[in-house]
């Protein structure tokens, strides 16, 4: 498919655009269709919502409110004065196009309206629509014919759902943000201005089309608000780094000599496998929270798993395509210049991460401890963790919302903003209820609606907020004690008690779901790489990232930590149904680091059975684009911040904090430190479990190696094949075998014209299929030893620092082999 793709590129290009306009012109002229339903079934709150809705059905029109407040000489708010200049607004209010009903104080049957010192007065505003279908034109109109009848010593604000659309940014603002971050990062990466857009390219496609397709199917099913945002959040993330994988592939292939279109289809037919299995387990683990049996959630699975199949989807079709079109420059001319001048690269790994490697192995300990102090002390807050909702009193000080929010809680009590209903049904005597609640502690006002329907509706009105922990304990005394004392039936329900509701089931079924997630991590990394103890260490580690990214979101959202510095409002608990959706995707990304970590590692052990050089060269060769990536999903989710959405900016710092913490200290640090201490116990696998395994490959499985004709034949002097030819896969295919015996060494010595050692020279084994088996540098006296895994042809590539990198084919048989090597500036001259 790979090769299709990159010889019909133009094809490929047509189809996508294609689809990615015509999914958007099906959703713009459909619209949205989003949907809350945060009710549970088998839960009190649900009753009585049930109860009320068949003895007050709701209107169609979202309702909001207007606050008022006078202060200084201003008077009261039924002054003259006062009434002057709010009596008109509310009447031209009412007849605005769009607006159905606007109920005021002024009437003597809402006098309720009016606190009691006489300064705070609300009016609620009905519109016709619900709250997002509501013009931001029109809401605009409302605001400002409300706050033109201010003046000094009146404040005049506006709250609910509508309001809010006009303090929302502009729509985009954190994905152009998060993009324009990302393509910093890929810029200085790649160094080309074309290498840098194709990841960027192949996201916007995925993100693009995903998004236009929840549109679509939120008029078929229920999706929350809340799910394009984090839809969005996440196919970006993984968008980028996927076609980051692969682009990485294939400059590299280009950079050891191969043509652009044998690189494309190598990098797609390797780096590609990966990423759909990357992308597989991510929506694996998305698919993890339809664990919790929450309709909410429901949604919210189709818009992240359907965003993240189109990303991957993207990325090996329109990637390839993408990458027939630049063909060589996708290297920058500075990376053209030198192929063409010095050759292709060595399969060596070097700098920095080859330094840091090292280190790891020689301090494993000390490494290891540190990373688990760093990680013990961020996750120290989540032992505080409160689950609940945010509101308009979690928004920032400057919004009319959270004004007018606290100008109710000031002139009503704070608990105004979120009043419980005490539903009873058959029309029972209430009177004894109600005056048992008004004597409960915590309770500032309760009243008895007029029956409807034989249902009878107590509004209780708490003296703690919405979010406070009194309100949750008064919730559990009405349920637990007042109610049953009072001998009647009777359901407490409200915007509060659903969310309290919501959050002890989120709580009582999140064991279960991290369990399932975990479980099935364990399983897809014991057939992938045939051992017991990687995946306990990979499910431990996942457990210990959620844990210290969690407490980073507690100290941050919860305790209001740096809340000020970012601009996110004022700190609350944290949304119920975060930690589901965090642990889906942090279980998804995790997974891909490991996987590309581990494998290369695996792929090393299996050809050496040394465990210290496959951990050591596994995180040289890994650990630099394992960073980028992690860099470009940081950057990406920390732009979220800027949504205007309290919910996408929990998730959005919490992901980053989670990847950050992730590939930063547990797979760069703390995996490979313990996995060096583990030593040869980190593959091990019982022998009765290894027969009935499945075997899985990551990526496919080398052609087998060319059977030599008998044992130690064709020893003598080999043709000179030129460059080198070779990819660097990560994967977990055994090695290929063939012939005869089993596992062998190529060995002898490296010298110049002059009979001088060669020493710090790179040897590297390379099977007939591209693959590295096995590479090492020269010592003082230009020795080397090479392992092989079994007799037959293999590419043997000598490079050294100021000489040309040349390379020879070899046969080997039964035995070891004797290869000594003559370097010149011409290239390579057989000694023996």
């Amino acid at each position: 498919m790979a090769r299709w793709c990159y010889r019909h590129r133009l094809v490929v290009l047509v189809l996508w655009v294609g689809a990615l306009f015509g999914l958007g012109a099906a959703g713009t002229s459909a619209g949205t269709d989003y949907s809350n339903v945060f009710s549970l079934p088998d839960t009190d709150s649900k009753q009585a919502y049930d109860l009320m809705t068949k003895a007050f059905p709701q209107s169609s029109g979202d309702t909001d409110t207007v606050v008022w407040r006078s202060s200084g000489d201003a008077g009261a708010v039924t002054d003259t004065a006062v009434r002057s200049r709010i009596e008109p607004a509310l009447e031209e209010i009412a007849g605005i196009r769009g607006v159905g009903e606007v109920v005021g104080p002024y009437d003597t049957k809402n006098a309720a309206q009016i606190s009691r010192d006489g300064r705070t007065a609300f009016a609620q505003i009905t519109f016709t629509d619900q709250a997002n279908e509501v013009s931001k034109d029109l809401v605009q109109k409302v605001v400002d014919t409300a706050q033109g009848a201010e003046r000094d010593g009146l404040q005049v604000e506006l709250g609910g759902q509508a309001i809010t659309r006009i303090q929302e940014p502009p729509t985009g603002v954190s994905e152009v943000v998060g993009i324009a971050a990302a393509a910093v990062v890929l810029f200085l990466a790649f160094g080309s201005l074309f290498a840098m857009l194709l990841p960027i390219v192949v996201a916007i496609t995925g993100v693009g089309s995903g998004m236009m397709a929840t549109m679509l199917l939120s008029h078929v099913t229920n999706v929350p608000e809340v799910a394009p945002l984090l839809g969005s959040l996440i196919g970006l993330g993984v968008g980028i780094d996927y076609a980051l994988f692969i682009v990485t592939r294939h400059r590299r292939g280009i950079q050891r000599g191969l043509e652009p279109e044998e690189s494309a289809v190598r990098a797609l037919n390797t780096s590609g496998r990966a990423v759909l299995f990357a992308g597989g387990t991510v929506c694996i683990a998305l698919a993890g929270m339809l664990v919790m049996n929450l309709r909410f959630l429901d949604g919210v699975v189709i818009a992240t798993s359907l965003t993240v199949v189109l990303s991957v989807l993207a990325a090996v079709t329109l990637l390839p395509a993408l990458l027939g079109l630049l063909g060589p420059r996708v290297l920058s001319r500075k990376q053209r210049r030198k192929l063409a001048s010095a050759g292709p690269d060595p399969a060596e790994a070097s700098g920095p991460a080859a330094r840091w490697s090292a280190y790891v192995q020689e301090r494993p300990r000390s490494i290891a401890a540190m990373a688990l102090v760093v990680m013990a002390v961020l996750a120290l807050p989540v032992l505080s963790l409160r689950l609940g909702a945010t509101d308009q009193g979690n928004n920032q000080e400057s919004t009319t919302t959270r004004q007018a929010y606290d100008l109710l809680a000031e002139g009503f009590g704070p608990g105004f903003n979120g009043p419980l209903q005490v539903v009873v049904p058959g029309g029972a005597d209430t009177t004894e209820l109600v005056r048992t609640i008004r004597a409960t502690d915590d309770v500032a006002q309760a009243a008895a609606a007029p029956p409807a329907g034989g249902i009878t509706v107590i509004q209780v009105v708490p003296k703690t907020s919405p979010q406070s922990v009194g309100t949750d304990r008064l919730i559990d005394r009405l349920r637990d004690d007042v109610i049953p004392e009072a001998g009647v039936e009777a359901h407490v329900g409200g915007v509060t008690a659903v969310f309290k509701d919501f959050a002890s089931v989120t709580g009582d079924r999140l064991p279960y779901f991290v369990g399932a997630i975990i479980g099935l991590g364990f399983l897809l990394l014991l057939i992938a790489f045939r051992s017991l103890v990687v995946p306990l260490t990979a499910a431990l580690m996942n457990l210990i990232a959620a844990a210290a990214s969690f407490g980073v979101l507690v100290a941050v959202f919860q305790w209001g930590w740096g809340t000020e510095f970012l601009g996110i409002g004022k700190e609350g608990p944290i949304t119920a149904f975060l930690p589901v959706i965090m642990l889906s995707l942090l279980f998804g990304l995790s997974m891909d680091y490991q996987v590309f970590l581990v494998s290369r590692m695996h792929e090393e052990w299996v050809h050496t059975g040394d465990n210290a050089r496959a951990v050591r060269v596994g995180l040289a060769e890994t650990s630099r684009v394992i960073n980028c990536a992690a860099l470009i999903m940081i950057c990406v989710f920390s732009a979220f911040v800027l949504s205007g959405d309290m919910e996408g900016a929990m998730a959005g710092i919490g992901l980053a904090a989670a990847v950050a913490l992730d590939a930063f200290i547990l797979r760069t640090a703390l995996v490979p430190a313990a996995m060096h201490l583990l030593g040869r116990s980190n593959w091990w696998l019982p022998g009765w479990l290894e027969e009935r395994l499945p075997h899985l490959a990551v990526e496919p499985a080398e052609p087998p190696a060319e059977s030599p004709t008998g044992p130690d034949k064709d020893t003598g002097p080999n043709k000179d094949t030129g460059p080198v030819k070779t990819a660097e896969p990560v994967s977990t295919a055994e090695p290929e075998k063939s012939g005869t015996g089993g596992a062998t060494v190529v060995h002898g010595f490296l010298r110049t014209v002059d009979g001088d050692p060669l020493a710090g020279a790179s040897v590297t084994l390379v099977s007939r299929g591209g693959r590295q088996l096995d590479r090492v540098t020269s010592i003082a006296d230009g020795s080397y030893i090479v392992s092989v895994p079994a007799p037959g042809a293999y590419t043997l590539a000598v490079t050294a620092r100021g000489l040309a990198s040349r390379a020879h084919h070899v046969t080997v048989g039964g035995g070891p082999l004797v290869y000594d090597v003559e370097l010149t500036d011409d290239g390579a001259g057989l000694v023996n």
